[in-house]
């Protein structure tokens, strides 16, 4: 009997070891779970930014006289928060440059793409020559944008626009252009790019390809017989949105 003195104390101690380790547990799980919901929750609504700041991308670009005044700078968005360039601070702290973020979309890095990187034939940018070469055109907070609508979430947006892979110009500048007797194939076609940034570094990015098929029928009465084609188009811009995905 004198050798089972203190097992008592022992068991006790390793039942309060067990629960200490299961009551550990359970608290990393309640934290893990709550940052999951949080990142989650801050990626949805950097997600709907970026949906927000594309469909106000298009609803711009659809009164647009033409998309080469798009292209080339001539026509600007009436949503710039400050110059072209520089970073941006976030109300939670955090921070982009709108350098690294025209720079990720053409070249996937952040410093200043080469001629030959934005030529290079990837998996995202399968064209080479014709890869778009991306230029923002508008950026700022989202409050800025939506006439402080959405309650002071630290969100920001930026959108960019390139000429359309399938044009045949050589001119990423210029939409449209000749293709033989016809229109290039891209005439009247334009790439959106829209990019949401939110709390705890979220960052959601959509891209649609839109048409104005105003501009599609101007570009083939360039091109037909001045004889025979009679007089320049004048119907009211047609926008559609034929194809839109969101990158991950």
């Amino acid at each position: 009997m004198g050798n089972e003195r203190g097992l008592a104390l022992i068991v006790t101690l390793l039942a309060m070891l067990l629960l200490s380790a299961v009551g550990a547990a359970l608290v990393l799980t309640t934290s893990a779970d709550t940052l999951i919901a949080a990142n989650s929750g801050a990626s949805s609504e950097a997600g709907y930014a970026a949906d927000a700041a594309f469909e106000r991308t298009v609803a711009e670009l659809r009164s647009a006289p033409s998309f080469t005044a798009v292209l080339n700078g001539a026509v600007a968005s009436a949503f710039r928060d400050g110059g072209a360039s520089g970073s941006r601070t976030l109300p939670d702290g955090s921070s982009i440059d709108l350098g690294e973020v025209v720079n990720a979309a053409n070249c996937g890095r952040a410093t200043v793409c080469s001629a030959a990187e934005m030529d290079r034939t990837t998996s995202d940018r399968p064209w080479g020559p014709r890869n778009p070469r991306w230029l923002l055109f508008s950026w700022g907070p989202l409050d800025a944008a939506t006439g402080g609508t959405t309650g002071g979430l630290p969100l920001f947006v930026a959108t960019l626009v390139a000429d359309d892979p399938g044009e045949v110009d050589g001119d990423p500048w210029r939409d449209g252009g000749r293709s033989g007797p016809a229109p290039s194939p891209g005439a009247g076609l334009l790439w959106v790019r829209a990019e949401g940034f939110g709390r705890r570094g979220a960052r959601r990015i959509v891209e649609g390809a839109v048409s104005r098929l105003d501009l599609i029928a101007l570009a083939r009465w360039e091109v037909a017989d001045p004889a025979t084609r009679g007089p320049a188009p004048s119907g009211f811009p047609v926008l559609q949105v034929i194809a839109w995905r969101e990158l991950r």
